[in-house]
């Protein structure tokens, strides 16, 4: 029998938080994220905000699974990322959680994640579980405000490339890979530096790289590694298969 894929969607279904059915290995991540700790770590390589107002907001998803049974990251634990269509006007070629602008037909920041998450990837919102939303933060390139959602997917389905205009690539990517010490570096431009991962020849930087950067640190997951080393950050994008815009 063939299943159509993407099913629909169910907007405004499934869009409370609800961090107690955290998987015990992700728990004290949830606790953590929801008192405002993670941001210490976040504030080293993501903006403040800009003094100008916009009401344009935007959310992504960050969704893991693994073993809901594990009381410490599991050896299959992983994290949803896409690449960004190198074709796309803003970020393009960058590997990004699945996210978007807001909408006005959206009653949440969860809602918006879970819309475009499914407009990205495929993912049924049903399959995941909210579990808690970061403070709001901000692109660093042009002070765009966004809330991460961080959600556990309790019932991983098929995923996959949806509108190739936007995303070209998804893929679940292990938590392990991304806490090896050797795919993990420091990338700098001018006077900013942030850290980055290397991934099937890929380059997680940028604000996507902070915040994975911060979840290892924080949920404890993080391995020792050199962050002292720097990289040219045009050198390393040039040298990759990201295909980001160099200018």
């Amino acid at each position: 029998m063939t299943v159509d894929f993407p099913q629909p969607d169910a907007p405004g279904h499934n869009i409370d938080l609800r961090p107690e059915f955290a998987p015990r290995w992700l728990s004290p991540l949830v606790s953590d994220v929801a008192n405002g700790v993670i941001c210490d770590r976040l504030r080293r390589v993501l903006a403040p905000p800009q003094r100008t107002e916009t009401t344009k907001q935007a959310a992504v998803l960050m969704l893991l699974a693994g073993d809901p049974l594990a009381h410490t990251v599991p050896n299959d634990a992983t994290v949803l990322l896409t690449h960004r269509s190198p074709t796309m006007r803003s970020h393009s070629g960058q590997i990004a959680f699945p996210g978007g602008r807001m909408d006005p037909t959206d009653h949440n920041v969860v809602d918006c994640a879970l819309r475009e998450a499914w407009e990205e990837t495929g993912v049924d919102r049903m399959n995941v579980t909210p579990l808690v939303t970061f403070p709001m933060l901000h692109i660093r390139a042009t002070g765009y405000p966004v809330h991460p959602v961080l959600g556990y997917w309790h019932r991983p389905s098929r995923v996959g490339v949806v509108s190739p205009n936007e995303a070209d690539a998804v893929a679940a990517i292990p938590i392990a890979e991304l806490a090896d010490p050797s795919n993990r570096l420091t990338v700098e431009f001018d006077r900013w530096s942030g850290p980055a991962f290397r991934i099937n020849d890929f380059i997680i930087w940028g604000f996507t790289g902070g915040l994975l950067d911060a979840m290892l640190y924080q949920a404890g997951w993080e391995q020792p590694w050199d962050s002292h080393k720097h990289y040219d950050l045009y050198d390393t994008l040039a040298r990759s298969r990201n295909n980001e815009r160099l200018t």
